[in-house]
């Protein structure tokens, strides 16, 4: 009689059922299904920079995402097990003590998250099957019309070759177990305190009042697209700087892998055939493919996009002016654009996508500062912080990255064009009353 197969889905930045690659497998190779989220120690620590890893926002965000993956897994009869711990000292005991034959996980080319994976299967001691899988592509790697070595290093390039030969794969669909699977799960998801933080409320002023978790980004994909749709007029506001909607907001459940980009496009599809199909529609489209870019330009370069020379490898004279560093941080330039937008960011997480053009290229560009102390700072403020984008943003900005033409942006001349009134301005560095 044939022995019983057992899997286990390591969650990383895929915290979704919904087009889950690494579950829809687990699910269709396996009798019994068990599944593991590992809030990791390393990434509350500091940066060689001297900022968390994580700061509060992210942090609530992800508690919440954790707190969803879990109810929504209960549904499908799968157990999650969550531990305060590195994945090494968790995972290689769960394989061992409920013979797991394979380890399902979303792939991660960036250096520490593949030293992780080393560290697991080093511990691992019977003969376990580790099957990893690209879920976090608009493009899947297999499809598109480039090896990785050979990724335009401008994204035009990319996005035309891409479009005109790559198809989008079809979402993958998940089923529910049996409830023999279920095991009795004693572990906890952390709180705030635990992971080192006081809770506490968000501002109400800002942009991105939502929380964490799958469920809350399909209710948002539903409320942007089919509700109000603001998809309709995406191209038009998207450089908007006050409120929920002049963009679409799905970052942060992107960076987390709440949503996957796929379920974004086939939604903008079924929009563009029911509704209307514009320039705006193509707009988060092309949004999405900046996203991909710059997961690939990761991939085909490795640790380079946290060395000072970028990809390009260019020698700037960058300054470390701990003052300077400091007035940027607090919103305290001589900038009211940048100060407004920082302060947005101190207290909120969030911050718009114009905003950290701004901001960037003032740091980098006027006050020559080393870009990586910045990216830094958003590596740990930010509810939506995706290594990728992150640090493939600075470097495009800071001229060490993919911007053929190294620009340079006129922060008044911005603040005048996206903040002509100041409402902005105001409301971010006006007193607050008590």
């Amino acid at each position: 009689m044939q022995k019983k197969q057992k899997g286990l889905v390591w969650f990383r930045n895929d915290l979704r059922v919904h087009d889950n690659e690494s579950l829809t497998m687990a699910i269709a190779e396996n009798e019994s299904v068990l599944a593991v989220y590992c809030f990791d120690p390393r990434h509350f620590d500091e940066s060689n920079f001297g900022f968390k890893k994580t700061e509060k926002f992210r942090t609530k965000f992800l508690i919440e995402s954790v707190t969803a993956l879990k109810q929504n897994l209960e549904k499908l009869n799968i157990t999650l097990l969550v531990y305060h711990q590195k994945p090494e000292d968790s995972i290689p005991e769960i394989i061992a003590q409920n013979g797991i034959n394979s380890v399902y996980f979303q792939e991660e080319w960036t250096s520490e998250e593949m030293q992780v994976l080393e560290n697991i299967k080093s511990k691992v001691v019977v003969q376990t099957s580790f099957k990893a899988s690209y879920n976090q592509f608009l493009f899947h790697p297999e499809d598109i019309p480039f090896d990785i070595q050979s990724i335009p290093n401008v994204f035009t390039q990319f996005r035309n070759q891409c479009e005109k030969l790559t198809k989008v794969l079809p979402e993958f669909t998940v089923q529910s177990l049996s409830k023999e699977n279920w095991i009795t799960n004693q572990t906890v998801i952390p709180t705030m305190k635990t992971l080192g933080f006081t809770d506490f409320e968000m501002d109400s002023r800002t942009a991105f009042p939502f929380r964490g978790g799958e469920n809350e980004a399909l209710k948002r994909l539903q409320n942007y697209f089919w509700e109000s749709k603001k998809l309709s007029v995406y191209k038009l506001t998207r450089n908007g700087l006050i409120g929920t909607d002049f963009s679409s907001k799905f970052s942060p459940w992107l960076a987390n892998g709440s949503i996957s980009a796929k379920t974004i496009y086939w939604e903008i599809v079924k929009y563009e055939k029911q509704i209307e199909k514009n320039d705006s529609t193509y707009w988060l489209i092309f949004e999405l493919i900046w996203r991909d870019y710059f997961k690939y330009i990761s991939m085909k370069n490795g640790n380079s996009i946290f060395k000072i020379g970028g990809i390009l490898e260019k020698k700037y004279d960058w300054k470390n002016n701990s003052a300077a560093i400091t007035n940027w941080i607090n919103g305290t330039t001589e900038e009211s654009f940048v100060n407004a937008n920082m302060i947005e960011l101190q207290q909120t997480g969030w911050m718009s996508n114009r905003g950290r053009q701004n901001v960037a290229s003032y740091f980098a560009k006027e006050l020559l500062l080393d870009w990586r102390i910045g990216a830094s700072y958003f590596e740990a403020m930010l509810i939506d912080y995706d290594v990728h984008s992150n640090y493939g943003n600075w470097m495009y900005v800071s001229g060490v990255g993919n911007d053929p033409r190294d620009r340079k942006f006129n922060i008044k001349l911005q603040a005048k064009n996206y903040d002509g009134q100041s409402k902005f301005q105001n409301l971010w560095l006006q007193q607050k009353l008590f």
